[in-house]
């Protein structure tokens, strides 16, 4: 047995084994289930703390993402203004520019339409002009007053703008025709680079035989290459009625090579345009004019030769015929002194045989067979030896 003391009153009691186990048990459930209920309590509370600090987390987070999102929206924004007040600035730019350019247009249509109110009007005042000179003039004196007024257009003009240029009456009749005028213009190094040949051509409304443009190509296109010009160009006041050349400066190339067909208002604008076009190809007539000089040196150089040589072929041929003459000569000469050559030698061999026969020759030779030329010799010999 057990004695067991009650913590509350104190009270004490016995308990055998069995009961002390079962209180024994009951204790430790107790304390099991409090400590279980303390666990659980500590786990909800860490729980609720951790989702508690989940919660303001998640909230920071997303307060945070707000922001950045805000800040970003904002920024956006700044920049949508910012393109939006450029483009403004473009339209605005471009819309000054615009009406800058329509005051332009207006302004050079203004200044377009009174030139052309004023070349119109020159237009009709010289139609009414040639007109009337028509009625009053004959035939002959038309044209003349045509080249006369081209001329004037010319000096009025063109003549202190052109100090180097010619522009005369064609006087110089070449197989039976000659041009009205030829045009020509220098650099100021000399070199020519342009030449037109005109034809001026009128005619009275009254004149019975009616002419065109197109009877006069030919003999301007001959006259042209006779003087050695480069451009022709038909001054020209017949078929008034015609589209094609009241309509401005005709090209006829197709059909005569660089020839044009004018009114007499086209006078100076055609000199001044194919003086234009012709100064770009004024380095090229440079190069060309010393390569012709060139040329030139090369047939003189030639030239020379050609002489020098034919000289020197007359002298070769007179040489050769003197020292054919001479070899003739010589061989002449070699065959004379081969023949002078044989009988020397004949001679040189005759002398030698001579000389040997001399150097054989010998007292007993001499004496041999003749007993009283020996008895002399003897004779002689024995004198000598007392």
């Amino acid at each position: 047995m057990k004695e067991l003391r009650c913590p509350h009153c104190n009270k004490v009691f016995n308990v055998d084994e069995s009961d002390f186990a079962a209180l024994l048990s009951q204790v430790k459930n107790a304390e099991f289930d409090a400590e279980l209920t303390r666990r659980l309590h500590e786990l909800e509370q860490n729980q609720q703390a951790r989702l508690q600090a989940e919660k303001q987390a998640e909230a920071a987070r997303q307060e945070a993402e707000r922001a950045r999102l805000a800040a970003e929206q904002q920024l956006q924004i700044q920049t949508f203004q910012s393109q939006i007040q450029t483009l403004q600035a473009q339209i605005q730019q471009a819309e000054q520019q615009k009406q800058l350019a329509v005051m332009e247009v207006r302004q050079k249509a203004t200044e377009s339409y009174m030139r052309l109110e004023a070349q119109l009007k020159t237009a009709q005042e010289q139609v009414e002009y040639y007109k009337d000179m028509k009625v009053r003039l004959s035939t002959k004196m038309v044209g003349e007053t045509l080249e006369q007024h081209c001329s004037t257009l010319f000096e009025q003009n063109l003549r202190q703008m052109m100090p180097n240029a010619y522009f005369e009456k064609d006087n110089e009749v070449v197989e039976g025709t000659k041009g009205d005028f030829v045009f020509r213009d220098k650099s100021d190094d000399g070199v020519e680079y342009i030449s037109i040949m005109f034809e001026m051509k009128n005619e009275n409304d009254a004149t019975a035989t009616k002419h065109k443009n197109e009877d006069f190509f030919a003999k301007l296109d001959s006259d042209r290459k006779k003087k050695n010009c480069e451009y022709a160009v038909l001054v020209s006041m017949l078929e008034p009625e015609s589209e094609l050349y009241n309509g401005g400066i005709v090209d006829v190339s197709h059909r005569f090579e660089k020839m044009y067909v004018i009114r007499p208002q086209f006078f100076i604008p055609i000199i001044t345009l194919l003086c234009q076009t012709s100064k770009k190809s004024l380095d090229a007539k440079r190069e060309l004019m010393l390569a012709k000089a060139q040329q030139v040196d090369v047939t003189d150089f030639e030239e020379k030769l050609a002489k020098f040589q034919e000289g020197f072929g007359k002298h070769v041929l007179s040489a050769h015929k003197n020292y054919e003459e001479a070899i003739r000569q010589i061989d002449t000469s070699i065959r004379s002194l081969e023949k002078v050559k044989e009988a020397l030698t004949t001679s040189a061999n005759q002398l030698r045989l001579a000389n040997n026969n001399a150097m054989d020759l010998s007292v007993k030779k001499l004496t041999y067979g003749n007993q009283t030329m020996k008895a002399k010799f003897d004779e002689a010999r024995k004198n000598d030896q007392k």
